[in-house]
């Protein structure tokens, strides 16, 4: 059963609770003379009250114009400085909310629970006209959320996440069983996964598809390793799966970001292992990075960049009602063989 969205508090409702004219609020939060300091400590303490914050950055609703679109991500600001996937999806969606002359409001949460509280601020202070959730988790909070408060959103991630709603997403379980497939092909039977973060639910997917793409391939090994992204937790993780002796060393290591296999490979050389013939590379989304090792890394590719343009698409979709809801899945990534994969020695 769907939620009774929450009404969302107006200037009315403020001047009402203070017993004043809307034009006096307006007066009180553009700190604007005319009113006496006891009815300007009146109208705040009602807007407090109220939960009500006024329209700071002018947003206008008409039609498929909106103002502002938020972005709330729960990462570390040094893990997403580094991270070439979200500077090239924020560069998707930046490119077609330039297209409606709408701006993005990006915020760095340190948990869900921050998120909540602030995309709950967001709707209710009328900064944004829709959101954009990513990196959902089981059970994720922000689907209540959203219905009721009757936010515009779209979400990233797979349907089996998302509650219902409108949501963009790429296939993480065929694309893990192609990596695996094809690392099997060339001859590995000792395979290992250093994955992301083991709350993410995409990071579970993928988890589940190496797990069931192994057993398929009744491999001799199959290892995987829960980290923060980050390349010095990749570098952390490639050591500890390098550093047993063979036969109980995998001969082949996907990675769930370019940032960690750059890592991986530097942690190899670090070890006097080659790359491909000791061990081979894989990493998951291509990017520059991939192309400038050496030897190059074999990626799992997709266009980042028009991932987030079809994201902000499908949102202004939402906030008009011209689009359609419901799941949208883009392109499976493909994979890129480089010099970084090659049969076991």
């Amino acid at each position: 059963m769907t939620a009774t969205p929450i009404p969302r508090v107006t200037i009315k409702d403020v001047a009402a609770r203070a017993g004043v004219s809307k034009g006096a609020v307006s007066l009180a939060f553009n700190h604007k003379p005319g009113l006496s300091e006891s009815t300007r400590d009146r109208i705040f303490r009602a807007a407090r009250e109220l939960g009500w914050a006024p329209n700071l950055t002018a947003r206008t609703l008409a039609g498929s114009r909106v103002d502002v679109v938020g972005l709330a991500v729960c990462r570390p600001a040094r893990v997403l400085g580094l991270e070439p996937w979200y500077m090239e999806f924020v560069s998707g969606v930046e490119s077609v909310l330039a297209e409606h002359s709408c701006s993005l409001l990006l915020r760095l949460v340190r948990n869900m629970d921050e998120e909540v509280g602030v995309q709950a601020s967001w709707w209710r202070g009328r900064q944004i006209g829709g959101s954009i959730l990513v990196d959902f988790r089981a059970d994720d909070p922000r689907v209540g959320l959203v219905e009721r408060l009757g936010l515009p959103v779209v979400a990233v991630g797979h349907p089996s996440l998302t509650g219902g709603l409108t949501s963009v997403w790429t296939d993480d379980a065929t694309a893990v069983t192609e990596a695996v497939r094809y690392l099997a092909a060339l001859g590995h039977r000792r395979i290992a996964r250093v994955g992301g973060a083991a709350a993410l639910g995409h990071t579970a997917i993928r988890t589940a598809a190496f797990d069931e793409a192994a057993g398929a391939l009744a491999l001799a090994g199959a290892w995987q390793v829960a980290t923060d992204f980050s390349g010095d937790a990749g570098a952390r993780a490639t050591r500890s799966l390098l550093t047993a002796a063979p036969p109980d060393r995998p001969t082949a290591i996907v990675y769930d970001n370019d940032i960690m296999a750059v890592a991986g490979l530097s942690v190899a050389a670090e070890m006097g292992l080659r790359v491909p013939d000791d061990v081979s590379l894989l990493a998951w989304d291509d990017s520059q990075l991939c192309r400038l090792t050496h030897p190059t890394l074999s990626a799992m590719s997709h266009d980042v960049h028009g991932f987030g343009a079809e994201v902000a698409r499908t949102l202004f979709g939402v906030i008009t009602g011209d689009g359609s809801a419901g799941s949208h899945p883009v392109p499976t990534p493909l994979l890129t063989p480089r010099g970084s994969t090659a049969p076991p020695r």
